[in-house]
């Protein structure tokens, strides 16, 4: 196809562009670093975090958000959501705010479609299950903002990953939505040494909580509890756990009380605290609001038993899988699953680089919820409930 220019001259023309109508604390396209240089049809007329997006929308971890638990798991009711609605409104609020502030819209999507393509089957509750596995098979605890990386750089493309930016990567795995603070200031810049270490310091738990290096990483952090906060709620009033006059006063005044008015509330206010700064945050009124939200969604969802009580069977399923994984590889059951859906075609360099326990982390974790029971025996499988 011609089109009429060069693919350089097309991409030098949108990278002055970005220049002319970005702030100046927005993280250009022509910043982006690759660990690895490409000659590839695809990056040469088109942005480099756009070409992110894109990678990332067509790997089969993100096809497999569709069917993965956001907070309730096994319940009939097909207005319930599920990782990937949240994964898309997290997009859409964080471009909302990005484009306000003057960002890199692309760079905000990229890492708001990769921030939660390593969590588990089922959810949070997968993730601790999985967590205790890995831990004791010294395969050291389970992180999902980790795994996400493991997905996309290391597993993706049988073993060869995506070779995605720095800027995204560090987005994806500095994303900590549970963390609550008023204010979030980028890091200063890293390089993929910087990063690597991060990685493993945070594998092994010698690091605590680290922002991300640019201020669309803070955009989609931030987006990340906006747009799961109220969202959680909804669904929770839908199954009658709460009621909407159950929240706290501070939280209606400033807020609102359905998934709509919090949203936009706290998207405004974020709009309106942020501009012209070097930070991106609330106002101190409506932060002590969202953290009160968090409180109570803690209390009364996230922790209570009434959704916990069909997951005993959840957590027997994950003790047999991994057990049956671990001894398939050991004894080098070729039949296995883990060999004919997973380890099939990988490259070399992923099998002699990882553990059996770290092997099996990768399979289940990535797994879909239906895909995750249909590899259980008839007698752990779970039935999905009618919810009165």
């Amino acid at each position: 196809m011609n089109f009429g220019k060069t693919p350089r001259v097309l991409k030098a023309r949108l990278e002055q562009r970005e220049t002319q109508i970005l702030g100046t604390r927005a993280c250009l396209s022509q910043n982006a670093v690759r660990r690895y240089s490409e000659k590839r049809s695809d990056t040469e007329y088109r942005l480099a975090f756009s070409v992110d997006a894109d990678r990332i929308l067509n790997s089969l971890a993100y096809t497999r958000y569709s069917d993965k638990t956001q907070v309730f798991s096994l319940i009939n009711n097909d207005h319930l959501t599920h990782r990937v609605l949240h994964v898309q409104m997290l997009s859409r609020v964080a471009r909302t705010i990005g484009r306000y502030l003057g960002l890199n819209t692309d760079l905000i999507e990229a890492a708001a479609m990769g921030h939660d393509i390593g969590h588990t089957p089922f959810g949070h509750d997968g993730e601790h299950f999985l967590s205790r596995l890995t831990q004791s098979a010294g395969a050291g605890p389970f992180q999902h903002n980790l795994q996400s990386i493991q997905f996309l750089d290391v597993i993706e493309r049988n073993g060869k990953g995506w070779n995605l930016t720095l800027q995204t990567l560090d987005a994806i795995v500095c994303h900590n939505g549970e963390a609550h603070a008023r204010t979030l200031t980028p890091a200063l810049p890293r390089k993929f040494a910087d990063f690597d270490t991060i990685v493993r310091q945070m594998q092994a738990g010698t690091i605590g909580d680290v922002l991300p290096m640019t201020m669309e990483g803070c955009v989609v952090r931030i987006a990340d509890t906006v747009s799961y906060i109220g969202r959680d709620f909804e669904d929770a009033v839908r199954l009658k756990i709460v009621a909407r006059d159950q929240l706290p006063g501070n939280c209606c005044e400033h807020l609102g009380a359905t998934q709509g008015t919090i949203v936009f509330n706290l998207v405004t206010d974020l709009i309106n605290t942020s501009l012209d700064q070097d930070f991106v945050g609330f106002s101190p009124g409506v932060s002590e609001a969202l953290k009160e939200l968090k409180q109570f969604n803690y209390q009364f969802i996230y922790k209570n038993p009434l959704i916990k009580r069909h997951l005993t069977s959840v957590e027997d399923i994950f003790k047999y899988l991994f057990n049956k994984y671990m001894d398939d590889l050991a004894k080098e059951n070729r039949s296995s699953v883990i060999y004919c859906r997973f380890l099939d075609g990988m490259d070399d360099t992923y099998r002699s680089n990882h553990s059996h326990a770290e092997i099996t982390r990768d399979f289940i974790a990535g797994m879909t919820d239906s895909y995750f029971i249909r590899q259980a025996p008839d007698h752990l499988r779970p039935t999905p409930i009618d919810w009165v």
